[in-house]
């Protein structure tokens, strides 16, 4: 889980799961793209306007055009958007953003780095 104290991005704009004040990650990918997205806006690749929008464009689109046999899973929905907004800025190219994707993915919990 992660802390709310001190932290300096809008957290309740981008409504993660969240327990006592900790933001929720039931897999371990889920903490390593919601950190990335966190560093990557740090680093000034994209605002987060830019990606609160891009959020909320990609759960519109789940709901009208996903599989609705299956549960809603936000951090897949956060991690498509920053996909898409990372492809949409030139940041990276979509095949390479589908390799890196399955490699972050596929790493066993605690081998982050």
């Amino acid at each position: 889980m992660t802390s709310l104290e001190d932290r300096e991005f809008p957290l309740e704009e981008l409504q993660p799961p969240m327990a006592n004040g900790e933001v929720i990650f039931e897999e371990p990918w889920q903490g390593r793209v919601f950190a990335m997205t966190i560093l990557l806006n740090k680093a000034g690749l994209f605002s987060w306007d830019e990606f609160q929008s891009e959020l909320i464009l990609t759960i519109e689109q789940w709901e009208r055009e996903g599989d609705k046999s299956e549960d809603y899973r936000y951090y897949e929905r956060f991690s498509d958007a920053l996909n898409s907004l990372l492809v949409k800025k030139g940041i990276v190219a979509g095949e390479e953003l589908v390799e890196r994707t399955e490699e972050y993915v596929n790493r066993p919990h605690g081998h982050d780095h």
